[in-house]
């Protein structure tokens, strides 16, 4: 059985992480001390957005316009958890 680990109501990076554009990779990375993690477009695009202002929903509708989609909630939430499992917000 997994343990699910609750989203912050107003995700942000953890401030052991640090989110940049890396041109040699054409892509976004999260940089740590012991390490980078290679993200997707869409990873990106959902941590950008984590700045601790913004509420899931605020975050949701965001990428929702940005993208000229709908019914994005669930995946933005799987991806939300998966990142607070990794510590990657808080």
């Amino acid at each position: 059985m997994t343990e699910t680990q609750s989203i912050p109501l107003q995700p942000k990076l953890n401030r052991l992480f640090r989110l940049q554009y890396e041109e040699a990779q054409k892509t976004h990375v999260l940089l740590y001390p012991e390490g980078m993690v290679k993200l997707n477009q869409s990873a990106s695009e959902i941590l950008q957005l984590c700045d601790g202002t913004r509420t899931v929903d605020q975050i949701v509708k965001a990428l929702e316009a940005k993208f000229g989609v709908s019914n994005l909630s669930a995946d933005v939430s799987a991806m939300l958890e998966e990142s607070t499992r990794r510590n990657w917000l808080e």
